[in-house]
C-alpha cells in the first residue's frame, strides 16, 4: 500500500495523505491527529499552537516577492467518517487506512478512504513544508470534529485568524467552484418500551438488509439511493399482520452518512412461518426492483437465529413502525434560485431498537435557516404519537453566497485560462465550515474546492488520481495569483 501510494504524483500531496492516514482520526477522538498535526508544525519550526476545543493552527510566512499579497487562510478538517462493510475486519481505533490504487483512482479495502478532508489536508501540509512553492502568507486552520458538529469552526476563538482570503478545500468534483452551502440541525428522538416474554411456539429470525450503497446525506441525497432504515421500517410493517414480534433493530449509523444496512431480530408464530417467508420473498423482491439501478448490489434476506428473551409489546411497535414511516426522508424541497440544487433535505440516519430503549437519529440539512427548523418540527410531529422525547441539538447555518467577491472572480476566470471551460461556481447542500467561520469573520472572502472525490462516507468513497494533480495545480497558480493587499 505505502509504496503504491507515495510513488504517485504530485507526491507532496500523497506523501502526506499516506502519513495521515496511519493515524486514527475518528470523528470526536481526534487526540492523536491532533498531537500528529502539532508535531508536524514545530518540526518545521513554524509557529504552531492547539487551541482549546483541539483546533491546530499552523503559520508560515510569505515567500520572497509574495510579501504584499493578502493573507491567506487555508482550511480543512482533520477527522473522517468511519464506516466499513459488515464482512470487513478492521478496527478504526488502532489501524491505519489500508488504500489501494486501482488504475486512476485510490480506495481502500472495505472502510472509508478519509480523502474527504484528508486530501484538503495532505495539501496544505505540502505548502508548509515546501521550500519551492511560491504563496503569500499562511495561516493554515485544521479543524476538529467537522463531520459530527463542526464543533472545530463553532468554538474557533474570534480574532484567531488574520486572514482576508479563505481556501477551504473540502469539495468533491474538481470542476466546481463553491461559495454557499447549507445548514443543519441533529434531530433525535429517544424513549422507552414495554418488553414482553417471547410468546410460546414463536421463532426467531435475523432480517437483513444490506449492500445499498449509502453515500454522503448531503452531497448524494438528490441520487435517489435506498435508505436502509427506511426499507427495514417498510419490511416490518408490511409483516405486523402475521403475528410478528420485534426483539431488536440496529440500522444506519452516522447522520451524515445515508444507512447502507439494516439488520432486525423477530419473532414469528410457527405456524405463520410459510406465511411469513413468503411475503418477506415477494416484498424484497419488489424493494430490490424498485432500486435496481441506484443500488444494485442490495440484498434483503431472512435467517433463522436463537430465540431473544424478550420482545417489544404489540402496541408500541405499531406506533413506533408508524412514525418511522411517517418520518420525512430524502429531499423536501429543490432551491428555485439554482437548476437541480436541492434546498431541504433529511436523512433518517439511525434506528435503534434495545433493551426496552429506541432512538431515532435524524440530520436535517437546508440553505434556508426557516425551512430546516420547519422540517425538523415535521419529524417531531410524526414521533408525537409514541411519546419520545425530541431534541434538536447541532444547529449551524448556512454560508450566503457572493458570487461577486474578488476571489471568485479571480479563480474563476483562471480556471477558464487552465482548462479552457467554465468553471461551476454554486452552491451545495453539504455542510461547509464557511458558514459558520463567516459568523465570525464577516468580511472574509471564501471558497471552496478540491478533487473529485466518489462515494464520500461510504465504504465505496475513492479518489482520482488524475483529479488530484488537477486541483494541485489550480490550488498552485491560485496562490501564486492571490491579490495584493489594498
Amino acid at each position: 500500500m505505502s509504496n503504491d501510494i507515495r510513488s504517485l504524483e504530485p507526491r507532496s500531496i500523497w506523501k502526506n495523505f499516506a502519513d495521515l492516514n496511519e493515524v486514527p482520526r475518528p470523528s470526536k477522538k481526534e487526540e492523536r491527529v491532533i498531537q500528529f498535526m502539532k508535531s508536524f508544525g514545530e518540526k518545521l519550526e513554524l509557529e504552531t499552537t492547539v487551541d482549546e476545543i483541539g483546533n491546530v493552527i499552523i503559520k508560515k510566512p510569505a515567500t520572497p516577492g509574495m510579501e504584499n499579497r493578502e493573507k491567506v487562510v487555508m482550511q480543512a478538517h482533520l477527522d473522517m467518517v468511519h464506516q466499513k462493510n459488515a464482512d470487513t475486519a478492521f478496527d478504526f481505533d488502532s489501524e491505519g487506512i489500508r488504500m489501494v490504487v486501482e488504475g486512476d483512482w485510490v480506495k481502500a479495502e472495505g472502510t472509508t478512504l478519509g480523502a474527504d478532508n484528508g486530501l484538503g489536508v495532505a495539501a496544505i501540509m505540502a505548502y508548509l513544508e515546501s521550500d519551492t512553492l511560491v504563496h503569500p502568507a499562511i495561516e493554515a486552520l485544521f479543524t476538529i470534529d467537522e463531520e459530527t458538529g463542526m464543533t472545530g469552526a463553532k468554538e474557533l476563538k474570534p480574532g484567531s485568524l488574520t486572514g482576508k482570503i479563505l481556501l477551504n478545500l473540502d469539495t468533491e468534483e474538481d470542476n466546481e467552484l463553491t461559495i454557499g452551502c447549507a445548514g443543519g440541525i441533529d434531530v433525535t428522538m429517544t424513549g422507552d418500551y414495554v418488553q414482553e416474554d417471547v410468546p410460546s411456539e414463536h421463532t426467531a429470525y435475523n432480517v437483513i438488509v444490506k449492500g445499498f450503497k449509502g453515500g454522503h446525506s448531503g452531497m448524494d441525497i438528490h441520487l435517489g439511493r435506498g435508505n436502509a432504515n427506511k426499507i427495514m421500517n417498510r419490511i416490518l410493517s408490511h409483516l405486523n399482520n402475521v403475528g410478528l414480534r420485534i426483539a431488536g433493530i440496529n440500522g444506519g449509523g452516522l447522520r451524515n452518512a445515508i444507512p447502507r444496512e439494516s439488520f432486525a431480530t423477530v419473532t414469528v408464530p410457527n405456524d405463520a412461518i410459510s406465511t411469513f417467508e413468503s411475503k418477506i420473498d415477494g416484498l424484497s423482491k419488489v424493494i430490490l426492483t424498485e432500486y435496481e439501478l441506484t443500488d444494485p448490489e442490495a440484498t434483503i434476506l431472512i435467517e433463522e437465529t436463537k430465540t431473544p428473551e424478550k420482545v417489544m409489546s404489540i402496541s408500541e411497535a405499531k406506533v413506533l413502525l408508524n412514525a418511522v414511516y411517517a418520518c420525512p426522508n430524502g429531499i423536501y424541497r429543490l432551491t428555485p434560485k439554482i437548476e437541480n440544487l436541492v434546498q431541504t433535505s433529511n436523512n433518517l440516519a439511525r434506528v435503534l431498537v434495545e433493551d426496552g430503549k429506541y432512538t431515532v437519529m435524524c440530520l436535517t440539512r437546508s440553505s434556508v435557516d426557516s425551512e430546516k427548523e420547519d422540517l425538523a418540527n415535521t419529524i417531531k410531529a410524526a414521533f408525537s404519537p409514541t411519546g419520545a422525547e425530541v431534541k434538536f441539538s447541532g444547529s449551524y447555518p448556512g454560508w450566503a453566497p457572493r458570487p461577486t467577491s474578488e476571489i471568485v472572480a479571480m479563480m474563476s476566470d483562471l480556471y477558464k485560462e487552465l482548462f479552457n471551460e467554465e468553471a461551476h461556481v454554486n452552491a451545495c447542500h453539504a455542510g461547509l465550515e464557511c458558514g459558520i467561520l463567516g459568523r465570525f469573520y464577516p468580511d472574509m472572502e471564501m471558497i471552496s474546492f478540491g478533487p473529485n472525490i466518489l462515494g464520500a462516507h461510504s465504504p465505496e468513497e475513492r479518489t482520482q488520481i488524475s483529479s488530484v494533480q488537477k486541483f494541485w495545480g489550480f490550488l498552485n497558480k491560485t496562490m501564486e495569483r492571490i491579490p495584493e493587499v489594498k
